[in-house]
């Protein structure tokens, strides 16, 4: 299972575009193909963060600088950062924008994932929280675009969820 490197190159290109400077992440085993390639890009500046809570609070406090961040992680990382993100949304209109692989959706191979994606979908709509699930190379752009033009918009987070050929 790996990320093929134009999907990596699609991505990193994507957030460029959004005006992404700085990328918060928790590796991921489904993402670990973009996270050295994220290390080494010039333009955007990387944070590991200890649990994906730390990582929303930060990319809230990056927006509030005038700047453009996002959160990488695991869909599994959703549940870890439910309250950081319900005081900086619903209580400030600070956005986090998410970049999320799918653990546990169909053709997934590890029973342990499978909570993920029992989850996610329910947590992101009682969050409130508009997503797009991308399961083809060719989306992702446009859905990375629209995340970021919604949230900015809106002052409150959006996802982009990875599934799919993107990830496996």
């Amino acid at each position: 299972m790996t990320m093929r490197a134009s999907v990596v190159d699609t991505i990193i290109k994507a957030l460029k575009t959004a005006g992404v400077t700085i990328a918060c992440y928790l590796p991921d085993s489904l993402f670990k193909e973009l996270y050295p390639a994220l290390d080494h890009d010039n333009e955007i500046r990387t944070i590991r963060v200890t649990n994906e809570g730390e990582g929303a609070a930060i990319c809230g406090g990056v927006w509030l600088s005038g700047k453009r961040a996002v959160l990488v992680m695991e869909n599994s990382g959703l549940r870890a950062s439910i309250e950081p993100l319900a005081r900086m949304g619903m209580g400030a209109g600070i956005p986090v924008v998410m970049l999320m692989s799918y653990r546990g959706d169909l053709g997934e191979n590890n029973w342990w994932a499978i909570p993920h994606g029992m989850t996610m979908e329910p947590l992101l709509q009682a969050m409130r929280i508009p997503y797009r699930l991308v399961d083809r190379e060719e989306d992702i752009a446009q859905a990375v675009h629209d995340a970021f033009t919604w949230a900015h918009t809106a002052y409150y987070h959006s996802a982009i969820v990875l599934s799919g050929s993107i990830v496996r």
